[in-house]
């Protein structure tokens, strides 16, 4: 039966009708990447204890620092810097 269907296509498979699809590109932007790690930061800088339980403190604490590899190396860093000492102030308090 394979050697039927093949040669009833004449051994190729239907034709592309309307060419390749467009590559989509889902990376986010640097704008909105840094807007939403400032929103976090505002968020820690606010607070006088952490605001988060603790699933969420443990998810900020682990994308934040995935989130930064979308900006620029040196602004990344400084992220990071202000990240840590802001949990590590409402983890003492």
């Amino acid at each position: 039966m394979a050697e039927f269907v093949s040669d009833l296509f004449g051994g190729r498979g239907q034709g592309d009708l309307f060419g390749a699809p467009e590559a989509v590109d889902y990376s986010p932007s640097p704008d909105a990447v840094r807007a939403r790690l400032h929103a976090i930061l505002a968020e820690m800088r606010a607070a006088d204890a952490m605001p988060w339980d603790c699933k969420r403190a443990q998810l900020n604490a682990k994308i934040f620092p995935q989130m930064t590899n979308w900006l620029p190396a040196d602004e990344a860093a400084q992220l990071c810097l202000e990240f840590k000492a802001e949990l590590a102030r409402l983890e003492a308090a």
